[in-house]
Order: C-alpha cells, then structure tokens, then sequence
C-alpha cells in the first residue's frame, strides 16, 4: 500500500502495555467462550451482548492521538483514510460523519461492553464507539491465517469501521431487535450485519485509491485472501475439521470474498445492502 500521503488520525487511544486498572472483569469461562467462539467465527459483539453497556471501573488514562511507531503509524494512516472516505460519503447524503475512535492494545482491555481478551481478535464495541485491536492479531494473519500483508491488515480495520458505520446508520440496532424478537432468524441477520461490513471494507478501499491510489500490485489479492481465511467454512473446517453451515455468523469465505468484492468493484454503498438481498 502507498500511505505516504495519506492523512494520519489522531482518534487512537493507544494503550499497549498498559494494566488493567480495576475494572469489572469476566470469568474464566467468558474468556474460554471468546477464544472458541473466534477462532469459530462467532463475533464478540454476540458473545459480549455488546448492545448492553456494562458498568467498568476506572482504567488508567491512556495517550490520545497519532502513535509514533511505525504500527502504530500504519493504524492512523488506514483510520485517516476511512475518515475521510466515509465523511465524504455522509456529508453527500446530507449528514455529518462522527469517527469511531480506535484502541490499541495488548492482552486485555476494558470497553463499555465488557472486558475482552486478545483471543477474541478486533472488535467493535458500539457502547462507545470504539474499534479495539490488539496488534498481534496481525502477525496472526501472516503466520496462522495465511493471510500476510499491509491490504490484509488494512482490511481488518476497515471492516471494523464498518461496524461503527452500520451502528450511525441503525443497522446494528436493527440486528439486535432481530435477535431479541426472532432469535431463529439471529443469525442470518448477524451474517448480513458481517457481510456488510466486508462490502463497506472493499467500498472503502475503492473510493480512497480513486482519491489517493492508495493500492498496489498485488493488494487486492491479500484483501481477498485475508477474507477468505476468517470465512466461517475456513475456520470450523481448521479447528472441528467439520463444517456446519446453519452456526455460520460471518459467512463462508466464498460469501465474505463475493461481498468485499462487490463493495470494491462497485464503490457505491447502495450495492452493500446484505440485508434486502434474497441470496447471502
């Protein structure tokens, strides 16, 4: 990717390498669940109950602005151009784009949607409309994924990002009346919520490299193969060596790869509506 250009965001709280504090926590066997359930497919965001905000304690203050790292850089650069991006797109259909913040961190953190661990991998937590990654997660990708690469990474936020766009948007809030007054039809609506946030990720990767060429040769094969390894099929296939694809939340890699397609070739967040499509 060429992000040497780009705008670098100062909405990171960077807590890497900072404690706790004394914050509510989760049990033993919360922490058992998030680790299955991700490398199952299953989003914290159901695990946690994210809709319902959760009482923490106070947690130690944390730097607010661009890092100086060079990870820690690469993050504010893909997060300036999501900002830029999805502002251009609300400010077109006459409203105004309010920017998730993102945190980083390391081990565990505290969000108003529970405590998670890093083995939950990146979550959005709509309570505070947050993006939380703990930078291992990507060297994941490069080693037990298979998935290297700075598109692949960038994907991961983007997709998100998403997240943080489908709660301004109510499309989030829509999936939670689903689950609480149709749970049988749950989760289809959590796939449609995902897939979503995967065509918003190709959306925004189409819009920014027509603004700024961000992309390079080679790129969007490791958005591709990046969404084809946390595929639901792809995951339970890895760790059950079985696929059962009435559990799928996220979708199949074939599914995840079609929709990020779809929102790269297409640009247009009108070709992202997962949830009025009659096929998934």
């Amino acid at each position: 990717m060429r992000l040497g250009g780009s705008r670098r965001s100062g909405n990171i709280e960077d807590r890497r390498g900072m404690g706790m504090g004394r914050g509510a926590g989760i049990g033993v066997g919360t922490v058992v669940l998030l680790i299955v359930g991700y490398f199952m497919g299953v989003n914290p965001a159901t695990l946690l109950n994210l809709a319902d905000v959760t009482e923490q304690g106070a947690q130690p203050p944390a730097p607010i602005g661009t890092p100086g790292d060079a990870e820690g850089d690469f993050v504010a650069a893909v997060l300036g151009e999501t900002e830029d991006v999805w502002s251009a797109i609300f400010s077109a259909q006459g409203a105004q784009y309010q920017a998730p913040t993102l945190t980083l961190f390391t081990g565990r953190v505290g969000s108003a949607c529970g405590t998670a661990s890093a083995a939950a991998g990146p979550f959005y937590c709509p309570g505070d409309h947050k993006v939380y990654i703990d930078l291992d997660f990507f060297r994941q990708l490069d080693t037990e994924f298979g998935a290297p690469g700075d598109f692949a990474r960038a994907y991961v936020i983007a997709h998100e990002v998403g997240h943080h766009v489908q709660t301004l948007t109510g499309a989030s809030q829509r999936v939670q009346q689903i689950r609480e007054r149709a749970p049988q039809n749950a989760n289809r609506a959590q796939m449609a919520l995902e897939l979503q946030a995967d065509c918003y990720a190709g959306l925004w990767a189409q819009r920014a490299n027509s603004a700024r060429q961000i992309l390079e040769a080679g790129d969007v094969e490791e958005g591709l193969a990046a969404a084809a390894a946390v595929g639901d099929d792809t995951l339970q296939r890895r760790v059950q060596g079985t696929v059962v694809p009435d559990s799928f939340t996220h979708g199949s890699a074939e599914q995840r790869t079609r929709w990020f397609r779809r929102g790269l070739e297409s640009g247009d967040p009108g070709r992202c509506n997962t949830f009025e499509a009659g096929e998934l």
